[in-house]
């Protein structure tokens, strides 16, 4: 099972079990946002998504 969770150059984020909940929790960090219109997700400049392998 994979998890993943976002990186800004400043903070990182706590490990999700899916990308889906890291997506919706990323904007605590400042890692970017949710557009609720389309609910397509927008990182922000410097953002790294980091995936930890089973």
């Amino acid at each position: 099972m994979k998890r993943y969770r976002f990186v800004t150059p400043h903070r990182r984020g706590k490990w999700y079990p899916d990308l889906a909940t890291a997506q919706r929790f990323a904007a605590q960090i400042g890692a970017g946002f949710m557009e609720m219109r389309s609910g397509r997700f927008f990182a922000y400049r410097g953002t790294k998504l980091e995936v930890q392998p089973a």
